[in-house]
Formats: C-alpha cells, structure tokens, sequence
C-alpha cells in the first residue's frame, strides 16, 4: 500500500497571497496528533507524528479498520460522542488509547470524520472555578453601560481567566481595517490600545475561517509543521478540509508576523455580529502557552459575552443622541407652518433641521430657489451637486462621508465632506451637510508596507514602530439613525411642498373664478351705463341742436352761446366717463412686474401734481413714513390720486378738509381669507362718511351713494382702485361712519424675497 502526505506546497506570491488555501495545509501543529476517518471507519488519514504520542506509526495505521488499530471499545466511546449532541463542540471526549490519556476533539469535513487529540492536561482546572470567575464576571458586566466599557472588562477578565501576557479587543471597520478597541496587558509591555491595522494582516480566507471556526490556538510560535499523510488511491487532489481544526498549521506569513512581533503562542477568539466578522479577542503570550479545554470554552463564553451585548451597548451609546435627534424631529414636524411657500423661510432658520441628523449645514432647493442655513456651499455647487447625484444615483437618498471619493471635482475648494440628499419630488431637494473633520490615526507600522517582498519571497511586515496617519477629506460618519431622522423629515416635508402647491392651485382657480364674476358683473356695469349714463348726454345734445336748427331766424347771440356751452359740458361728461371707462379696462393682473416702490415717492409726486386742487379746497394733508412696498409706480401715483380726489370730493361743507395718512412701520400678517398682506396705508379724511352697510358697494364699478345733481362723477373712481389693489395682489377697503369721515384702507401683499420669520 502507498502512502503520501497532502502538504500544501503552492508558493504564495503578490497576485495568490489574497487566495492562499490556508484551509488546506496539509499539517497540523506538533502538541497533538489528527486521524482522518471514513464513514465506514477506516482510517484515510494520520498525521507522521502519531508515533511521538502512541508506540505506532502513521504507515501502521493507514488504510485499517479504525476498530482493528484502537479496539471496538473506544470506536464505539467516539461514536456516543458523535451521536450526543449536547456534549459535542462543547467539551473534548476524554479517551484512553495505548494506555495513556488523550481529550480528543472531533468534527466532520465533508465524508471524513476529523479526529484531533493532545494528551490529557495534567493539572485540571475545576469547573466550579471556572464558573464562579464567569459569576463575577457577569456580575461585573451589568455594571458597565458602554461598549467600549465592556470590551475593557472582557479584555481584563480573559487575561485573568487565561493567563495571557496580553489580550486585545479588536474591532474592524467596513473595510475590515482593525483597532485595538481595548486591552488588558502586563505592566511592563508597551500597551498597543488604540492602534490601527492595515485589513491586509487578516486576509478574506483568513476572516472566513474565523468565522467557520471562533476558537485557534498557536501553542508554540516556533513549532516545525507536522504533515498529514494519506493512502495513496489515485484520487486527484486528494486533501482534508481543516477549516474547523483546533491544530491546524498556521500559514508562514502570518507565522513570520507573530515572530516579528515577538510573540511565542497566541488565541484568537471570533466576535460575530449579525454574521459578520464584528473582531477579535486576540491573546498574545511572550513564550510557549496551551491551555485546557475548560479555560478554552470559559475564554469562547468571554466573547460570547461581547456579541450578545453588541446592539444593546451600541443602543446605549448612541441612545442620548438619538433621543435629542427624536426631539428635534417631533418639534420640526409640530410646527404650526403657514400653507405658502414662504413656510421654506421658516422652516429653513428653525435650529432643529440641522439637530434631526446632527449636521452643520442644509439646503432646500424648491422650484428653482435654494435655502440655506449653517455650512452651505454657494448655489452653483449645489446645482451641479444635483445633478452629478443624478447621474450617478437613481435612488431618492444617497449619503456620503467622504465626497472626495464620489464627485472629486465638487470636493475640491469645499467646505463639507459628508451630504444626506433627498429628493423631494417635482425638482425639489433637501441636502443636509458635514464639514471635514480631521483625524490622527496611529497605526500598528506603515499600513502602506504590510507586505514586502525581496529576492526570498513574500514577507509580513518587521516594523511595528507607531505610524501616524493624518486623514482628511472625510467628515464624522453618518449614523444610521440620523439618515433614518433625515428620511423621515425629507418625507414630511415632501408633504408640506405637496399641500402648498395644491393650496396655491386652490387659489388661483377661486381667485379665476373671483375675476370671472367681477368681469361679469363689469361687463353688466358697462353695459348699463352704455345703455343709460352715455344716452343721457346724448339726448341732450340732440335736444339742443334740434332746437337751434329749428329757432335758427330767430335765436339770438347769447342763446346760441348757452346752447353751445350747454352742448360741450355733455359732451365732456360723454369723454370723461368714456376715459374712465377705458382706464378701468385696461388695468390688467400685472403680478408679474412688480417692484420695490417707495410710497413717499408716491405721495410727494401725487401731492405736487394736485397741489393747485389741494389749494382750492382749502384741504390740510397730513402724512408720516410710508413703507417701500411692492407693487408698480404708475398704478400706485393713480391709486393715491384717486383716493384723495374722492376724499375732496366728498368732503363736508361744514369744515375744512383734512386728510390724514398713516402707515404701518414693521411688516404685519393680516390673515384673510387664504390671504396675507404684509404692509397697510390707511387714507383718512373728514369729509361726510357714508353708512357700514354701503362698505363694499361703493368699490363696485358706476355705484353712486349720491345723485349726479349732489357730486358729479361716473362711480368709477374706487372701483378703479380696488381694481389697481388686486392687480398688484393686494386689498382695499373701506370704513365710514356719516357726517364724520371716510377711512380707505390699502394692503399690500408680501415680497416673495421676503422672509416671514421675523413678522
């Protein structure tokens, strides 16, 4: 019968060391020896060292029956074992071979049952130590409330269980870069705590099989390799899987690592988090060290400790965070916000849109317009930051904390390094900001030189001299329960944009429809006076040339001068009402050419030109500041001239005319109807009032309180100007008590460049 050993003799290179099979090495470390049964107990595997612990040979022992080279009785121990669940992969099966004892651990590799055994510990911890270490050790961990806390305690606890020089907790990152999170070691070793490790000293075969298998063992750094022999049956690539194996042989590298570092044995346990590779408790000894099943499993229920308290600590870490961040949300969304689109105003001073996620800065971009509060780039950067997301994502949400890495040409000359964006829908965007924030990061040797090669081959690093690392371009990393804060209110607010915009059409088609039966009810109007104010003077006139054409031989001089005046004040009442009447018409909604107008101007101007009317009545104008208002300068001098001539017009004979204008100073809400007006000039006069009933009447197109006889006039004057008013998108209004005087009360309508966070 042949016989061959299944040693692994690849050569790792630069472009394989990332795949090294490190699962299949073919050897085992020397303090124990490994028999690879069949499932029908014959005996395909032994390592050359069998002979170092038994009075036999790998050649003996090769091919037979397992029963036959160790007897019926202790296949059939294995077997029990095998079959008893509850004992399996917790504690060794403690078995007599030759007469000497062994504690043999047992897994299964495919259709190959692996059988590991070292002889049997000559001093044997007791369990009831073990347990009560693990009592005051748990004891001890409901004290601790942090993470990082814990892993301390963890660290302390296992060097104390186990007897290492020193244990480190080791945490990786997304890239599975490590950091000595915590570490317990002796006084007078240089403490590695806060450390960082390049990923490369713990490749991706090697973290696979930490988490195939969460206990190793290297009991003597400078062990000589024992190889694995098989019987020789022609079976291509014959191997034994040894992922799971407690002696498994250690790849070189990370062999010459260890040695680099001065270790002489080692223990790694797996910390799994939702099944990932979470750390390490990593124990290092300055000399050759085993350990007994017993301090084995206590030191696996060490990190069993730290994996079941991951989520619980990290909640309790983060949990006064998040809770300031859940207020903040609650109060954002409690705002009691105006349905317009001035509410963006509002919304972006309010300190809780940058506590909800805990950043510098926020942007919200709505139809065009772009809010900013805190750390914000300038508009062009967030336009082009639009639309590169848009390019590279079509997803609503995209996050980043190092902006560098994703669009390197906004990164360059800004001012932030990490964004939450989200869409809004209809073109609107809300994007939270970070700035940089710069870290020192100490590294276990140059990260950069993790792998050497000279003339010899591949070789880990020999320096593990601190180096530092200065990051940037980067900022604090987003946690998730701040993006999930940021989604939530970009939600929200998603609605709010919703309801404004629905709000908004609501109110152009009521105020269409409010047009439509104001143009009706003109239309009516000008019809009517068409038909009778017009016909009237007509009439008139015909009358009177009627009667010259008829008296022509006999009238005189002066009758024919009476007539004639006669004929040209109809006349003149005919082309003053049809001048009213095209004025009136004319006056379109011109919203969108409004401007700043200064009032003062206005009025100065108004009271030059009606200065010699003014006089003649002998009327007193009274007036204080007026507001810069927006609207339009031509409208506004007819709106002024109209309301004093009215004013005059209607002034009492009693006493001298008088009119007083004031003005409100600070922008005011006035609610009304779905409407807000920010600004109010209020024209009041002294002149023969009128009754409240007669409040809106008297602003209806060709409405007259008083007889053509009393005050001559076509009735268009205040219909003009509330005509004027809504075409700037304002209001005017009317109050009178008789025989006391008239108010006439203007409002003008916000600024949309206005913020109304300070009304």
């Amino acid at each position: 019968m042949k016989f061959k050993d299944i040693v692994n003799r690849d050569i790792v290179t630069l472009t394989n060391c990332e795949h090294e099979p490190i699962h299949i090495p073919g050897q085992i470390q020397p303090h124990g020896f490994l028999i690879g049964v069949t499932l029908d107990w014959k005996i395909d595997y032994c390592t050359e060292n069998i002979t170092v612990f038994l009075d036999i040979t790998h050649h003996q022992v090769l091919g037979k029956d397992f029963a036959s080279v160790f007897g019926a009785a202790v296949e059939k121990q294995i077997l029990d074992y095998i079959n008893e669940d509850k004992i399996q992969n917790v504690f060794p099966l403690q078995i007599e071979l030759f007469g000497k004892l062994f504690q043999i651990s047992i897994h299964k590799s495919f259709d190959i049952y692996v059988l590991e055994a070292e002889p049997q510990f000559s001093v044997k911890e007791k369990l009831a130590d073990v347990y009560t270490q693990t009592i005051q050790f748990v004891t001890q961990m409901n004290n601790t409330k942090s993470l990082k806390d814990l892993c301390a305690l963890v660290a302390e606890g296992t060097r104390e269980i186990t007897g290492y020089d020193r244990v480190m907790i080791y945490r990786f990152d997304e890239q599975y870069n490590g950091e000595v999170f915590a570490e317990s070691c002796r006084e007078d070793l240089e403490p590695f705590l806060g450390l960082h490790y390049p990923h490369t000293d713990i490749p991706a075969q090697a973290r696979e099989l930490y988490i195939r298998n969460q206990l190793r063992l290297i009991v003597d750094i400078g062990y000589k390799p024992v190889p694995i022999f098989t019987v020789d049956d022609d079976k291509e690539n014959k191997n034994l899987d040894l992922s799971l194996s407690i002696l498994r042989s250690t790849s070189p590298i990370h062999v010459e690592y260890l040695k680099n570092m001065g270790v002489g044995a080692t223990l790694t346990i797996s910390l799994i988090h939702h099944d990932r590779l979470w750390g390490l408790i990593a124990c290092h000894h300055y000399s050759e060290k085993n350990i007994s099943p017993e301090i084995r499993l206590a030191a696996k229920l060490q990190g069993q400790f730290i994996t079941s308290q991951i989520d619980i600590r990290q909640s309790n870490d983060e949990n006064i965070s998040a809770q300031k961040t859940n207020a903040a949300l609650e109060q954002l969304t409690g705002l009691d916000l105006p349905i317009s689109q001035d509410s963006l105003e509002t919304i972006i001073a309010t300190p809780q849109l940058l506590e909800i996620c805990n950043a510098a800065g926020v942007s919200i971009v709505s139809r065009g317009k772009i809010y900013k509060n805190g750390l914000a780039p300038c508009d062009e950067k967030i336009f082009k930051l639009i639309e590169e997301i848009y390019a590279k994502s079509e997803n609503e949400i995209f996050t980043t904390h190092k902006i560098c890495d994703e669009f390197p040409e906004i990164a360059q000359d800004s001012n932030f390094a990490g964004i939450i964006y989200h869409s809004l829908g209809n073109g609107d965007h809300i994007i939270w900001f970070r700035p940089e924030t710069v870290t020192e990061i100490n590294w276990g040797g140059d990260p950069e030189k993790s792998i050497i090669k000279d003339s010899k081959g591949l070789h880990p690093r020999n320096s593990f001299n601190i180096w530092k690392q200065i990051v940037k371009n980067r900022s604090s990393i987003w946690k998730q329960y701040e993006i999930n804060a940021a989604v939530q209110y970009a939600h929200a607010l998603h609605n709010q944009l919703i309801l404004i915009m629905l709000s908004e059409e609501e109110e152009k088609y009521r105020y269409q429809s409010e047009v439509l039966k104001e143009t009706n009810s003109e239309l009516e109007n000008i019809n009517w006076i068409s038909t009778h104010d017009l016909q009237e003077p007509l009439r008139k006139i015909q009358l009177i040339t009627s009667k010259m054409l008829s008296e022509l031989d006999v009238i005189s001089t002066d009758s024919i001068s009476d007539s004639l005046q006669r004929v040209s004040k109809s006349a003149g009442r005919m082309r003053g009402l049809l001048d009213d009447i095209l004025k009136y018409t004319r006056i379109k909604n011109t919203r969108d050419a409004l401007e700043q107008v200064d009032l003062n101007e206005i009025l100065e101007s108004t009271i030059k030109e009606m200065q010699e009317t003014i006089l003649d009545n002998e009327a007193l104008i009274e007036y204080e500041s007026l507001p810069e208002v927006h609207a339009i300068s031509f409208l506004m001098r007819q709106l002024f001239i109209n309301i004093i001539q009215n004013s005059l017009k209607y002034a009492s004979t009693e006493r001298k005319p008088k009119i007083t204008i004031t003005a409100s100073q600070e922008p005011v809400l006035i609610h009304d109807l779905y409407k807000v007006y920010c600004h109010w000039v209020r024209f009041s006069d002294n002149g023969i009032g009128f009754e409240p009933q007669y409040a809106q009447s008297i602003f209806k197109v060709f409405t007259r309180l008083h007889t053509q006889e009393q005050y001559t006039g076509s009735g268009i004057g205040l219909a003009l100007c509330k005509k004027i008013m809504q075409a700037v998108g304002g209001d005017i209004r009317a109050e009178g008590k008789p025989n006391q005087g008239t108010d006439i009360i203007i409002y003008f309508p916000c600024d949309p460049e206005d913020s109304l966070t300070t009304l």
